[in-house]
């Protein structure tokens, strides 16, 4: 292991911390200030991959035999361990990718969540009795797991996802490959060295770092069973039609265009409050982050203009600093796609209410920031309107009807998260009825999202299994289905 400015962060690998076989190496930037490096790390090769797929086939011969409340054990070790490197791991999640500390503190402590909830579920790895047509004869399902999982995870939540991931596939008694995102191998990093350090076997737990070419080999090797996959819609579509060209389970959750719909009644300076909160948090780097506000047009003026109050009021700055509220864009090319859609937006005529730009003054000249922007009268077919954005922009689009709320909501590739503000009940159950989203929440942010829930959407969002929650082992799980005839002679009935 390493702090930052010093030996490049290497792959795990077999139990062993061990260099990249091409030997090249990729700088790991703070996106606050560019200046100063936070180091190196190794850029994996598909050679390396492959050890990495023969380490865990190898561990897969032992680890599915070792009883599951064991494994669940592991990772009670390894939360109690993750509580004690709390802040050191938030320190290093700010300073690689941005967001503010307390984000950062806050996203370690939900990882810290997600281990114990998927360790309690290694008591529960339950099948099912079901009663057979023929008599003297007893039918059941087991679960079995189905071997070396790639885990190829995002940026914007280097702790969580790759926790949410990992966990379940240990605790069905798969052994795994975690390929990161080269923005934040630190983090994936830290998070390994917990994993070893709870005494996970050799094997069972790999790490390659690097850009595109270790990720190709997950996809297409024929010793990994399965891929879990967080990322963009682009990249989460080649690794659903490679994977399936390769018949491996896959599971993907990609992109959202995540709306707020406040009604008439709603409350609006607790609809204002969260949508900031659901715009700007996180930069708005988050895929269940709010870039639309659907609003009935008698309240639209009041709305935006409280909007507008308390974004102009947010701090922007270096996520370390005490009292910032929003953090860089990750990169330079993300602040350049941000900067490119308020581009379309000036070719498109949207009406600017605030930001718009990129933040260069003073120390924020160093870093990747732009101004948490707003535009109103966004018509339903804008390309600010569908498309994802991925940074702090939020579109407020005005509509006539709560009918015309829903459809507008729904019409977008994307399916993730939603929320609407009302104190309509009948509203309420409409809204839950006929909006096309995964998460569904009323009165409050479309972001967030508990240990003990499922986590996913609908259409181009997401394919496979919901990802935490009781749903989150099914994925990293195959079923045997058992017929055991206890009648000691032959049937005379045909079996069909």
């Amino acid at each position: 292991m390493r702090t930052e400015g010093h030996e490049a962060l290497l792959n795990y690998i077999d139990g062993e911390w061990v260099p990249s076989e091409g030997g090249r190496t990729i700088s790991n930037l703070n996106p606050a200030d560019t200046r100063v490096p936070l180091g190196l790390v190794v850029d994996g090769s598909g050679a390396d991959a492959r050890r990495a797929i023969d380490s865990a086939a190898r561990a897969f011969v032992t680890w599915r035999k070792t009883p599951a409340p064991k494994r669940g054990d592991y990772l009670l070790e390894a939360m109690r361990l993750m509580a004690t490197r709390r802040d050191a791991l938030a320190r290093a999640l700010t300073l690689e990718e941005g967001k503010t500390l307390s984000d950062s503190l806050g996203e370690v402590s939900k990882s810290i969540l997600l281990l114990e909830y998927i360790a309690g579920e290694s008591l529960r790895l339950n099948g099912q009795t079901i009663p057979s047509e023929m008599s003297r004869t007893f039918a059941y399902t087991v679960r079995a797991p189905l071997g070396v999982c790639g885990l190829i995870t995002p940026w914007n939540f280097p702790v969580a996802i790759p926790v949410w991931k990992i966990a379940p596939a240990l605790v069905a008694g798969n052994t795994v490959v975690l390929k990161p995102s080269p923005f934040t191998p630190w983090t994936a990093q830290l998070i390994v060295q917990i994993f070893a350090d709870a005494g996970l076997p050799p094997g069972v737990l790999n790490l390659v770092h690097g850009a595109a070419q270790p990720g190709e080999v997950l996809l297409s090797h024929p010793d990994v069973r399965a891929l879990s996959f967080t990322g963009s819609t682009k990249t989460g579509t080649h690794v659903y039609e490679t994977g399936a060209r390769h018949l491996k389970k896959v599971q993907c959750e990609m992109g959202g265009k995540n709306p707020v719909i406040v009604l008439g009644d709603a409350d609006l300076e607790l609809a204002a409050a969260s949508t900031v909160m659901g715009a700007f948090g996180s930069t708005g780097q988050r895929c269940t982050a709010t870039s639309r506000a659907i609003v009935m047009k008698e309240v639209a003026d009041d709305l935006v203009a409280r909007i507008e109050a308390k974004a102009r009021a947010l701090t922007i700055g270096n996520g370390m600093s005490p009292g910032v509220d929003v953090g860089p864009s990750v990169n330079k090319d993300q602040l350049e796609k941000v900067l490119h859609y308020h581009g379309i937006a000036k070719t498109e005529g949207l009406k600017l209410v605030c930001g718009g730009s990129r933040r260069e003054e003073g120390e924020l000249a160093h870093g990747y920031f732009s101004a948490p922007t707003i535009y109103d009268h966004v018509p339903p077919d804008s390309r600010l309107a569908k498309e994802e954005i991925f940074g702090p922009v939020l579109s407020v689009i005005r509509v006539s009807s709560f009918k015309e709320a829903f459809e507008v909501s729904n019409d977008v590739a994307y399916g993730l998260s939603s929320s609407v503000f009302t104190n309509d009940v009948t509203r309420v159950m409409e809204y839950v009825d006929e909006v096309e989203t995964g998460i569904l929440h009323v009165n409050s942010p479309t972001i967030g999202g508990e240990a003990q829930l499922p986590f996913g959407g609908m259409k181009s969002t997401g394919v496979g299994q919901r990802e935490m929650g009781p749903t989150a082992v099914d994925f990293f799980s195959d079923w045997k289905t058992v017929y055991i005839d206890y009648t000691g002679a032959r049937r005379e009935s045909k079996i069909y």
